[in-house]
């Protein structure tokens, strides 16, 4: 049994930053730090106001604490981590892009009226959970400890369940609308023998890179050498005095083809003595 620490370590870095963060904002309404019409999603706001943070805030708003908060985090950290581990496994900057597109698309389909929702977080969990059902359709999935049925129609059934409890339909209609749009254009539509039109943006590519987390198979930048790096300073040697700045692998391996063409020993190489030597045998 592992403990929260280490289950918290454990979890990939997207669906864990997302997570916290919807955590975090729920947290801080618990705390009456804000009013949560601030952050919701309103286009007269934004056009007029210009309130733009509207359209990126109210993606991280899931409610209040309550039975429906918990469920949807825990989506998150069930469907979200398994797709993260399995289908994007060292792909963080196409799991980072999904999530992009699906909001751009629940941003647009909430222009209209009659499909607007003022926060649509629980939009994006179920976009996941729509986008991990067509991944694993077989999966065999228990509701409760009550039915059992494969991961295919797991959307339908939290529908149907969402129906019963008397929670507001329409953000999870558009958020499966936007997970089938995107599983759509990146796996059904090449399968048919189509163009892949949404291939992961290279600004994308760059903003992973910058952020140092998670893994990118076959990407076009590369990751920087001092992302994460909370410290970078002087360093000694304990069996001399000469101070040196702790280099990269790359910075080092550059030094030492320098010094070389220069004929000039490399100072952490370890040796502790140079001069002339002398055969046992010969003069």
């Amino acid at each position: 049994m592992s403990t929260p620490a280490q289950y918290y370590q454990s979890l990939p870095p997207v669906s864990k930053l997302y997570g916290v963060a919807c955590l975090m904002t729920t947290s801080a309404l618990y705390f009456d730090l804000y009013n949560p019409w601030n952050i919701a999603l309103s286009y007269q706001d934004v056009f007029k106001r210009f309130q733009v943070w509207r359209l990126v805030s109210n993606f991280f708003f899931l409610g209040p604490f309550s039975p429906f908060f918990a469920v949807r985090l825990i989506m998150i950290a069930r469907y979200g981590v398994l797709l993260e581990r399995g289908p994007f496994d060292k792909r963080t900057a196409d799991y980072v892009w999904m999530l992009i597109f699906g909001a751009l698309s629940l941003l647009g389909m909430a222009a209209v009226p009659f499909l607007w929702t003022p926060f649509m977080a629980g939009s994006v969990v179920f976009m996941i959970v729509y986008v991990w059902s067509r991944e694993f359709p077989n999966a065999q999935i228990s509701i409760y400890g009550v039915v059992t049925l494969k991961g295919f129609y797991l959307p339908w059934a939290l529908l149907a369940l969402d129906l019963i409890f008397g929670a507001p339909l329409m953000g999870d209609i558009i958020g499966m609308v936007a997970g089938h749009l995107y599983f759509f254009l990146t796996v059904l539509h090449p399968l048919a023998g189509g163009r892949y039109v949404l291939k992961t943006p290279l600004w994308v590519h760059k903003i992973v890179a910058q952020w140092g987390e998670g893994i990118q198979v076959n990407s076009p930048v590369q990751r920087d050498p001092n992302a994460g790096v909370a410290f970078r300073g002087r360093s000694y040697r304990l069996n001399g005095n000469r101070a040196q700045t702790s280099t990269t692998p790359a910075e080092q391996q550059q030094q030492n083809q320098t010094n070389n063409s220069a004929g000039q020993p490399n100072s952490g190489d370890g040796v502790a003595f140079r001069g002339r030597s002398y055969r046992l045998s010969g003069h």
